[in-house]
């Protein structure tokens, strides 16, 4: 994420003008590189289905069980919050532990481990129905 918004700072060039609040673009600049690393993965891991004929039976019950889950973790993390959003990227997405997030992000390691908590427990309950066996 950190080449991501190196470069994207490299792309604006020099005639953008000076930042008003570099801190607050470096953040925004931060979450948005986030969001493409998780939708990029989200891409990277779809396959395409065939068409579906009207002389074929209906997808399997394990198919259909997997693209609800896609579909609701798309959801899930659709509804975070950018801190949320940036957190479970950099903790389940890149594999920075709490302390490494936390000198990231300017705060707190208990912070971090609370979003990854509450969080966690946001994206448990929305998948509550495929998780359950």
């Amino acid at each position: 994420m950190l080449q991501t918004v190196f470069l994207r700072m490299l792309r604006r060039g020099r005639s953008a003008g000076p930042l008003e609040s570099p801190e607050s673009y470096l953040r925004r600049a931060a979450i948005n590189a986030a969001l493409d690393v998780i939708r990029s993965r989200q891409s990277d891991q779809t396959v395409p289905l065939p068409e579906e004929s009207s002389d074929r039976a209906p997808a399997a019950p394990a198919q259909a069980d997997v693209s609800g889950l896609r579909q609701a973790l798309s959801r899930g993390i659709a509804a975070l919050k950018p801190m949320q959003a940036e957190i479970f990227a950099l903790r389940f997405l890149e594999g920075l532990s709490n302390r490494e997030i936390a000198e990231t992000l300017g705060v707190s390691q208990v912070r971090v481990a609370v979003i990854v908590h509450r969080t966690r427990l946001q994206l448990r309950k929305e998948l509550r129905p495929y998780l359950q066996s």
